[in-house]
């Protein structure tokens, strides 16, 4: 069984984006910039943001982080990234969610100048993504982490079944799209389960490579696998568990002490999925600055 060890692969990423950054640097003088603006003051958000922030650093990105209190208006808001959207220095612009209930998350979304949207949330991108423009587009960095492991453990994809359980804007539908495009994806068939449909472990079963993104813990046993299926893990949830300090300890959608005992891989929860979400980030904020500059690698 294969472990997939995302944190070693994303590390991988983070040096090569920084041998770009350095090659750039060199050649125009300068680096690629990411604005993470955050509203409010909610515990996992700033978590979220800081270690963003961290790892452009750790490449030699420049990096600004924009704290707006939770009272901002949605036209102040809107009114800040318009700031950044003509910002030349300013490549990458990212909006952390979740986002107070008095500002309406879509005008947010639609507010980013598509061509600096490195979540991949716009819909110009979404569109993008959905007829098959890779070049031309930004992806969900969670479904772009995924395809970037299982490219660079060299698991196979094309004409397998790929199930994903979950349909969220933010992974399950970018993964369903990502695994079924021909060119420069990963040309599979694939199936989407979610909350409507009736016995997911029939479908689950017949899977060659399953993703699971529903955000229940542990909800995917090693009954719903398919002996050998490849299994990605993008579930993030916390448990109890009086043995550690804090009495808590996060686990994925699988459970894994079950699953991979039959599965041929598996990524682990904490370090599979989750750090490659911010590597493909930084890759995201990389491409805008090569976009913008005309840019190839040397």
């Amino acid at each position: 069984m294969l472990l997939i060890d995302g944190k070693a692969i994303a590390e991988q990423i983070k040096s090569e984006l920084k041998t770009k950054v350095e090659d750039y640097k060199r050649r125009v003088g300068k680096v690629a910039g990411l604005s993470v603006i955050i509203v409010g003051d909610n515990p996992a958000s700033q978590v979220y943001v800081r270690n963003k922030a961290k790892s452009c650093v750790e490449i030699g990105m420049r990096s600004e982080v924009i704290e707006l209190p939770a009272s901002v208006s949605q036209a102040d808001l809107i009114e800040k990234i318009g700031e950044l959207n003509r910002n030349p220095d300013v490549h990458g612009i990212l909006v952390q969610q979740p986002l107070p209930k008095h500002i309406d998350e879509f005008a947010v979304t639609l507010a980013i100048a598509p061509e600096k949207d490195v979540d991949g949330f716009h819909p110009e991108n979404v569109g993008k993504l959905c007829i098959g423009r890779l070049d031309d587009c930004f992806v969900s960095c969670t479904p772009f982490g995924v395809v970037e492991l299982l490219k660079r453990c060299e698991i196979e994809t094309e004409g397998k079944h790929c199930v994903v359980v979950g349909r969220s804007n933010i992974v399950g539908k970018p993964m369903a799209n990502l695994m079924m495009q021909k060119l420069k994806g990963m040309n599979a068939t694939v199936t989407v389960c979610h909350s409507a449909t009736p016995n997911v472990a029939e479908f689950t079963r017949q899977a060659d490579i399953l993703v699971a993104a529903m955000g229940k813990a542990r909800f995917i046993t090693a009954e719903m696998v398919k002996p050998g299926a490849v299994v990605i893990d993008v579930g993030i949830n916390q448990i109890d568990d009086p043995t550690k300090k804090t009495g808590k300890r996060l686990v994925g959608d699988v459970d894994f002490d079950g699953v991979s005992k039959i599965a041929s891989a598996i990524t682990p929860v904490p370090g599979g999925v989750g750090p490659m979400t911010i590597a493909m980030l930084l890759a995201n904020a990389m491409k805008s600055f090569e976009r913008h500059h005309g840019l190839k690698p040397s």
